[in-house]
């Protein structure tokens, strides 16, 4: 436990601190983005605890305020400074102010700082750009940060199954941040669900409450599973771990956490700092670290890019004439062999068909280009198979289950051809006095419009994001959102990053789609459906 001195240190033995306006950009970057559609964005926010770490000392605190300020605004995060606020007078028993066994006590009583003194620590943040944070243990305190107008509030995982704090909490109205040491996941489905019905804006921590933290005991896992269980809610990792653990916040940010926390101090001749806690020095290669980890992560789809091509491309076997060849020959594997390495504007071995046109006349060995694949037309069954398996794809991806062998129909309502422009694919369930179906709209493609006569349906959103357009009125839908269309209705949907939903409506009848655009109704049945048996497997390579 740090240890406060009384004396006040000599000129000569304080470090000059550089003024902020030394090392603070123009125009302050805290408050940007703070707010995204009325409600608080939680991401990427770091929160640097100052807990005691002041040591009672408010010149100690403004240093360490401005230490961490320079490294926030030096990586260009948005950053908070967090407070520990407790009414002493009534927060502890009075039988234990004077003597104690709790190891706490003494360090709160040592440390004590007035509501004027935590002002002065509240207008320093704000003064360096900072956000500004609580902690209130006691309901006292909650009134204690309004008064000093701090914009977020924390609560402790020791108070996450407090109450009577938590409602004063809520009824502050502010954003949350709540960590989640030690409390078991029926106590977080209850916090969570405390918040969501008081309308509050909330953020979950994962966080281990063992100071400091060995790696083996960070259970990272946690954050995924609060991803998983609390979909729409801001997760994040509140650190324990040494400071100079620079992996944890890596592994915590490809997990999916996406708020940071870490406790703060400035070590210096009359005040040393605990295991836990990180230097203005480990805070910069923290946030350094954290920069790396998001890089690594990527954006989650392929990169490609021209360096990586042109990587692939030495090592890939390219498309050699075996004899001479003259232009427009109907290419044969007699007429060609694959080698290394494959050149520019060369046709490699994964392009190769039978059949192919040669584009112009070919000496032996020399490389057959790539525009003889464009004499190639690509049959029907391999148009359909990698339509299946890129549906296929987005609903692994998306965790709806279909089970096996289910009846599928491509409804392509300009030909097979437009498929990725107009269509969508029906997963038929059941089809009875009431009808079951799961539908996929591919990204970017549209349903044109249109309505039933017989058939009442109503869909709701499964996964991603849904367009809807009824009565010439749209509306976005998201998952667990349902509309009802009513017999008449016109309608039709998009999706512009892909969805996945479930319609439930009365008897389905081939003859009751009715289209706006009397040019898809002028098409043969055939020609706007191709049905799948289990996926088509019996028709075609998949």
């Amino acid at each position: 436990m740090a240890k406060k001195v009384r004396t006040k240190p000599s000129r000569s033995t304080q470090k000059t601190v550089p003024s902020p306006r030394e090392y603070l950009p123009a125009r302050l970057p805290a408050q940007a983005g703070t707010f995204v559609h009325g409600k608080f964005d939680f991401n990427d926010l770091f929160i640097f605890d100052l807990a005691n770490n002041h040591q009672g000392d408010v010149a100690h605190g403004k240093r360490i305020i401005e230490e961490v300020a320079r490294r926030a605004h030096a990586a260009g995060v948005r950053a908070a400074l967090k407070l520990q606020l407790r009414e002493l007078d009534s927060f502890i028993h009075p039988a234990h102010k004077k003597t104690t066994t709790n190891k706490h006590i003494p360090r709160f009583l040592s440390t004590a700082l007035s509501e004027r003194e935590f002002a002065q620590l509240v207008a320093a943040s704000r003064q360096l750009g900072l956000l500004t944070m609580a902690t209130p243990f006691d309901e006292a305190s909650v009134n204690t940060l309004e008064r000093l107008g701090v914009e977020i509030v924390k609560v402790a995982s020791c108070s996450a199954t407090d109450w009577p704090l938590l409602e004063r909490i809520a009824e502050s109205g502010k954003p949350v941040v709540c960590s989640t040491a030690g409390v078991p996941i029926e106590d977080v489905d209850r916090l969570v669900s405390f918040f969501q019905h008081r309308a509050v804006h909330f953020a979950l921590m994962h966080c281990v409450a063992l100071y400091p933290t060995p790696p083996e005991k960070l259970n990272l896992d946690r954050i995924e599973q609060f991803k998983k269980r609390y979909p729409g809610v801001a997760v994040g990792f509140s650190t324990h771990e040494p400071p100079s653990n620079m992996v944890a916040v890596k592994v915590a940010y490809a997990k999916g956490a996406r708020l940071f926390e870490k406790h703060v101090a400035v070590p210096t001749k009359e005040y040393s700092i605990n295991a836990y806690s990180a230097t203005p020095e480990q805070i910069e290669t923290w946030l350094s670290a954290w920069k790396e980890g998001v890089a690594m992560l990527g954006a989650g789809a392929d990169t490609g890019g021209e360096e990586e091509r042109k990587s692939l491309r030495d090592l890939q076997r390219g498309v050699f004439a075996k004899r001479p060849i003259k232009a427009g020959t109907a290419l044969s594997q007699k007429d060609i062999y694959f080698a290394m390495p494959a050149g520019d504007g060369q046709l490699v071995s994964g392009q190769w068909k039978d059949s192919m046109l040669a584009d112009r006349d070919y000496r032996r060995d020399e490389p057959v280009g790539e525009h003889a694949a464009l004499s190639y037309k690509v049959p029907r069954r391999e148009v359909v198979a990698s339509y299946v398996r890129l549906l296929k794809g987005m609903l692994r991806e998306s965790g709806v289950a279909v089970g096996f062998a289910p009846d599928v129909e491509l409804s392509h309502h300009y030909g097979l051809e437009r498929f990725r422009e107009y269509g969508t694919t029906i997963i038929d369930c059941i089809n009875r006095e009431y009808c079951k179906k799961i539908l996929i709209q591919l990204p970017g493609q549209h349903h044109p419009v249109h309505h039933h006569r017989r058939k009442e349906e109503a869909f709701q959103v499964l996964y991603g994001e849904l367009i809807m357009t009824m009565e010439g009125e749209e509306k976005r839908l998201f998952p667990g959102d349902v509309i009802v269309v009513p017999r008449g209705a016109w309608h039709g949907f998009r999706s512009d990053a892909g969805a996945i939903f479930e319609e439930v409506s009365t008897t389905h009848f081939n003859d009751d789609s009715f289209y706006a655009d009397k040019k898809i109704a002028a098409l043969p049945r055939e020609a706007r459906k191709t049905k799948l048996v289990n996926w088509g497997r019996f028709q075609f390579d998949d």
